[in-house]
């Protein structure tokens, strides 16, 4: 599958032209080397892990004292590969673009050499993350004030969905850190000037799943709020896959940035069980269903569904509800509000199940979270790492179930071409899973009726219409149109 194209050159102002600055302390680093002032590429696979990494604490990354007390805290007993190579550079002034498993401890690679600088000079803003989806800003607002309780930090959220005349005000205070997503922090920079100035001193910029912030969408967005940061800020960037525009990144940025891989390609945590049911299309709520009842004999705490649409999530949400399962929906046609209140339902575990579209699919860290089931198959394998992610994270344990028809043949090739392992088969017996098949066809019929009747394909065309003149606004009607046209005729060659 054609992945986008790179449209990042040399004049996106992303890294800083700037000379590395040092720290007063000296850096510890995995070889005890200076850092060097080219771009390096670190492998650290965990086939064949680095004996001293093994052997590194938190006290030997020169972190503060109260760093090092909250890391205790919190059970972070020893750091991760990603903390261990990239919390040092960070420290030491530079840039880092840094590439890890899902699970891995990014979050805590960044934010902790960041407080240690906020806990040496405090003020606001100190630091601008830009995030692509709310409920990964709110997330990484939860672990920034976790790892700086101590600090009396000021975290201020700012996505869509919500007052922007309340969020312009929040900016105005001039909190430690801003967490935000593109779309609203654009929308703000430009409609109030008093927002850009508060931008003017900023010390880091970070772009978390760094991946798809730089799709291309996200361009004109970025562009803004770059052109509004200080020449002189650290920019991280941290992403669990590597795409070409991270690459081109890489390559245009070269003796500016450290960059960190702890793997080559696609890779999943070994902790992780990846299975598949091979069924026709007009069974897979059947077999859904089947597994959603089973789930208490699995020892399965909480799962989360990924649909490929927001009208399949709303479909599937009601017919869950047709019979009998408690779940809670997300997807971009929500309201924030509703969003919000149903992730808090699946994480608090007042819902056992999510049923959710990509959006999802980032960064989301929800312990109980036992078993991902693909109920669509993603077009891209960078999707589904990130899907399987939300599961045996941490070193826990963790099953992944894709169903799969016919038409979805070439993509589960693709993925595991590129994971490099074959998915096992699910064991079911078949007779068993179509007990319910009466059951589940009255249902989807009463629930198709439903959504007809709740107005969502209406609020569906007037979200297309939107979104359209969004692309042509940009200009990127006429590439999406020329990017297929080229995908297609590669296709047929």
């Amino acid at each position: 599958m054609a992945e986008q194209e790179a449209l990042i050159d040399e004049n996106f102002p992303l890294f800083s032209q700037k000379p590395i600055k040092r720290s007063s302390k000296p850096v510890t680093t995995i070889a005890d080397t200076p850092p060097p002032t080219h771009h390096e590429l670190v492998k650290d696979t965990s086939s064949n892990p680095n004996p001293n990494t093994t052997r590194l604490t938190f006290s030997d990354l020169n972190l503060s004292d109260w760093a090092l007390q909250t890391c205790k805290e919190l059970g972070m007993k020893k750091p991760t590969p990603v903390q261990q190579h990239c919390i040092p550079r960070i420290l030491s002034g530079e840039d880092v673009l840094g590439i890890a498993q899902t699970g891995s401890g990014k979050t805590a690679a960044f934010a902790l050499p960041i407080l240690h600088r906020l806990a040496e000079d405090p003020f606001g803003v100190f630091c601008l993350v830009v995030t692509p989806t709310r409920e990964l800003a709110y997330q990484l607002a939860e672990q920034f004030r976790a790892l700086g309780s101590c600090l009396n930090l000021r975290c201020a959220v700012i996505v869509g969905g919500m007052d922007m005349i309340s969020q312009s005000q929040t900016l105005m205070q001039r909190p430690h850190v801003v967490i935000a997503t593109p779309g609203r922090i654009k929308v703000l920079i430009e409609q109030n000037p008093d927002i850009p100035p508060v931008f003017s001193n900023t010390k880091f910029l970070v772009l978390d799943e760094a991946d798809r912030v730089l799709d291309t969408g996200f361009e004109d967005e970025l562009r803004v709020v770059f052109n509004c940061l200080p020449k002189n800020r650290q920019t991280l960037l941290f992403s669990a896959t590597m795409t070409s525009n991270l690459q081109s990144l890489l390559e245009v940025s070269a003796n500016k940035a450290y960059f960190y891989e702890a793997y080559e390609g696609f890779q999943t945590v070994d902790t992780l069980k990846q299975q598949y049911i091979f069924i026709p299309k007009n069974v897979k709520d059947v077999y859904l269903l089947h597994i959603l009842s089973r789930m208490e004999d699995m020892g399965i705490r909480s799962a989360i569904i990924f649909v490929s649409t927001c009208r399949s999530c709303h479909l599937l949400g009601l017919l869950m509800e047709e019979l009998d399962q408690e779940v809670a929906a997300l997807h971009s046609f929500k309201s924030q509000s509703l969003r919000l209140s149903a992730l808090h339902r699946f994480k608090s575990g007042k819902v056992p199940v999510l049923l959710a579209t990509d959006v999802a699919s980032r960064g989301l860290d929800i312990p109980t979270v036992d078993l991902v089931i693909n109920y669509d198959i993603p077009r891209y394998p960078r999707d589904y790492v990130h899907r399987v992610g939300r599961t045996a994270r941490a070193g826990r344990g963790g099953l992944a179930i894709s169903f799969i028809t016919q038409n979805d043949i070439d993509l589960i090739h693709e993925i595991e071409a590129d994971l490099g392992k074959k998915l096992e088969k699910f064991e079911c017996k078949e007779n068993e899973v179509l007990e319910d098949i009466t059951k589940v066809y009255k249902a989807k019929r009463v629930a198709t009726m439903k959504m007809m009747d709740d107005g969502f394909e209406e609020k569906a065309k007037a979200r297309k219409a939107q979104k359209m003149k969004s692309l042509a606004d940009k200009g990127l009607l006429t590439k999406n149109k020329r990017r297929k046209r080229e995908t297609y005729a590669n296709a047929s060659h």
